[in-house]
């Protein structure tokens, strides 16, 4: 038996692959029902889905409607946070999203994405993200792997976040840089309770 690129393949390896796939099989239909509870329209039957998953979500949070998820044990989010509806969160490493986070509609979290350099590009770069407490994302930011943001920071709608932005600092672009920064150092609000049909 030969792989993909042609490669013979032992017996070894071919039972290996094997198994690699029944669990591939088993998380992809695992993701399709989360997606499906995704159209539920209320937050604490969603909740409970999301809990059984493995996904850890802190008191008060709220994820809206139709979000999606990649291995969702690896993801914690803290309390008295709100994702957006069609986000998008993570887990094939770390996810951890901190307390009375904001993250807007349409945010894309990664943290794994494609060796490119690899000859045969089915091998992966992972890197955990960190979101502290207080941050602010706005529609259509993309993460990637191994980012931490700092605690207060905000992140500009349609931002390409590709390094570590620091606490309280502005960032926007593509790639995003610093754009400014935030004046109120010692954040204390609450987001409060989420729309309820989102």
């Amino acid at each position: 038996m030969k792989d993909r690129m042609g490669r013979e393949l032992s017996n070894t390896e071919v039972v290996q692959k094997g198994v690699n796939r029944a669990f591939n099989i088993l998380l992809d239909f695992e993701l399709m029902l989360l997606r499906w509870v995704g159209y539920i329209p209320f937050h604490f039957v969603r909740k409970f889905f999301y809990l059984l998953s493995g996904v850890r979500i802190g008191k008060g949070s709220t994820i809206h409607m139709w979000a999606n998820f990649f291995q969702p044990n690896n993801i914690s989010i803290g309390e008295d946070t709100i994702i957006g509806d069609h986000s998008f969160l993570d887990g094939r490493d770390k996810l951890i999203i901190g307390n009375h986070v904001d993250i807007a509609s349409r945010v894309l979290i990664y943290n794994s994405e494609h060796d490119i350099e690899k000859e045969d590009f089915s091998d992966a770069i992972y890197g955990a993200v960190k979101i502290e407490d207080y941050v602010f994302i706005g529609p259509r930011v993309t993460i990637l792997p191994g980012v931490t943001i700092g605690k207060g920071a905000v992140i500009a709608a349609g931002a390409v976040v590709t390094k570590n932005v620091e606490p309280f600092k502005i960032a926007g672009g593509v790639p995003a840089k610093e754009i400014g920064e935030r004046q109120n150092k010692n954040p204390h609000y609450k987001l409060g309770r989420a729309r309820l049909f989102q």
